[in-house]
């Protein structure tokens, strides 16, 4: 395979049928990294009649479950063969550091073996009972069928795993379309997919712009599913195309996420240093290119003063650089139009009244970086701390009492995640408890488990994905009723 035949359909690498190609850039210096094929409706239309093939005549839907799990496993294992392989391309093409790379196939090996072992522990479904010993009633689950999985260029291969790995292992079809920002990874699992044994067809991606292959794909007759990660913007997009065709929608759309701290997490040396720590983790890891950044700190008032302060001094001697090289901490931003949108909220920030305490500006050099970044004297009436800037920005807030924090964490059109910080256990139970949002830390910030559900409240989006509630997405439930003794009903006399 080229750099230029990244579009998989029906087994088969090839190039785009216009011939276009993109060139994918290093955002730690601009160059170009790699040339991919640059696919469009004509591409989108072919995978899809690949997918549809593949799951209306093909073996995979009716593949053993126990058959299905060994393919995941065998995925597993080969995403633990070549590991150091996958991160390097990880991190060179979505920007972070080299050991963020390593995590990340390391939870998406988790997450193959995870759904590997969810769907062979299952039963042959749901036994009912009718009152009657003449009915067998059983509820089964069957899959969906031809899955749409769009992903964004943050977590390009963690966010393609979500999707992917519940999909086979539910025995469905799909095509993938990663970012035309990050696609790399995505065609190595492709790859790996392929040489564990998944049948020609069941996996097909297209490498492409949102418009017009995501948006195709939207709003394809023959697409029975969509899942798409990304901005609310584009989501909101999405659900409309897919209106028309009532096909099912799963929405991860990212989040505001407060990190509410109380004076009394802090009371001691070692729990202060907890709390600064973990803060910068929650808002600069990635560069705060994170759907779950705790992009907003929300500290009691009697505290702010002494955190804030020594939350800047660390923010000032966070490492930037490329992520491959040594020491560094915190990689470039995406994008140059990332870089841009980041600068923006900075500016109109303090324009309205913020007070910069760290950051705020682009290093001399080349790359998209910009400096971790601490705004003190926030409010909710600045864009800064409405909207989602997906760049390394953290907002200050403060609070006197238990009921403002909530109402703080809570005054947010999204509800993804949030951290809460106590050595009072009644108040972190109290509090996690009155949060809307759809995961709750409580003195931590950012772990996730492939076993519990990810998916946030309101504006963050619909269902989940991980979990068994991520693998009931990619399915349909059917209640099959059985008469072992049939007779006449006799409810019409003639």
């Amino acid at each position: 395979m080229s750099e230029q035949q990244t579009i998989h359909t029906a087994g088969t690498w090839r190039s785009a049928v216009a011939g276009a190609t993109r060139e994918v850039l290093d955002p730690a210096d601009a160059t170009v990294l790699a040339v991919v094929a640059e696919g469009d409706t004509a591409d989108t239309d072919a995978a899809v009649g690949a997918a549809r093939a593949a799951f209306d005549d093909g073996p995979w839907p009716g593949t053993p479950v126990a058959e299905r799990a060994a393919l995941l496993r065998r995925t597993a294992d080969l995403l633990r063969r070549d590991r150091e392989r996958i991160a390097l391309l990880e991190s060179r093409d979505a920007g972070k550091t080299l050991e963020e790379g390593r995590v990340d196939v390391d939870c998406v090996t988790d997450a193959f073996r995870y759904f590997a072992d969810l769907v062979i522990g299952e039963g042959a479904g749901r036994v009912v009972d009718a009152g009657s010993s003449d009915i067998h009633s059983v509820v089964v689950h069957e899959p969906v069928g031809v899955c749409a999985l769009i992903t964004p260029w943050n977590y390009p291969l963690l966010q393609a795993s979500w999707k992917i790995a519940p999909a086979l292992a539910a025995g469905n079809t799909f095509v993938v379309k990663p970012s035309e920002l990050t696609p790399l990874t995505t065609v190595a699992l492709i790859e790996l997919l392929v040489e564990a044994g998944l049948p020609a067809g069941v996996a097909n991606l297209v490498t492409g712009a949102g418009d017009p292959v995501g948006a195709r794909l939207a709003a394809h007759p023959d697409v029975d599913l969509i899942s798409f990660t990304g901005g609310l913007t584009s989501g909101t997009k999405v659900m409309r195309a897919a209106a028309d065709t009532v096909k099912k929608v799963a929405l991860e759309l990212g989040g505001k996420n407060p990190n509410v701290v109380f004076a009394d997490a802090c009371a001691t040396d070692e729990g202060f240093d907890t709390a600064v720590d973990q803060a910068l983790n929650a808002a600069f890891i990635h560069s705060g290119q994170v759907c779950s950044a705790g992009s907003r700190l929300i500290v009691e008032e009697s505290l702010r003063e002494r955190f804030v302060t020594e939350l800047a001094r660390r923010a000032e001697k966070i490492r930037l650089g490329r992520g491959t090289d040594p020491g560094v901490e915190c990689g470039p931003l995406v994008s140059a139009a990332q870089l841009e949108r980041t600068q923006s909220y900075v500016a109109s920030a303090l324009a309205e009244g913020a007070v910069l305490r760290a950051g705020g500006e682009r290093p001399e050099g080349p790359g998209y970086f910009y400096r971790p970044t601490v705004l003190d004297r926030c409010d909710r009436r600045m864009r800064v701390v409405r909207e989602e800037v997906f760049g390394p920005v953290l907002t200050v807030e403060t609070f006197r009492t238990e009921d403002e924090a909530v109402a703080l964490a809570n005054d947010t059109e999204y509800g993804l995640a949030g951290g809460v910080w106590t050595a009072d256990q009644g108040r972190a139970r109290r509090v996690a408890g009155r949060l809307r949002h759809g995961t709750v830390w409580i003195n931590d910030f950012h772990p996730y488990l492939p076993q519990a559900e990810w998916g946030g409240f309101g504006k963050s989006g619909i269902g989940r994905e991980l979990g068994p509630s991520g693998l009931a997405e990619y399915r349909e439930t059917k209640h099959v009723y059985q008469n072992l003794a049939p007779r006449p009903v006799r409810w019409f006399a003639g």
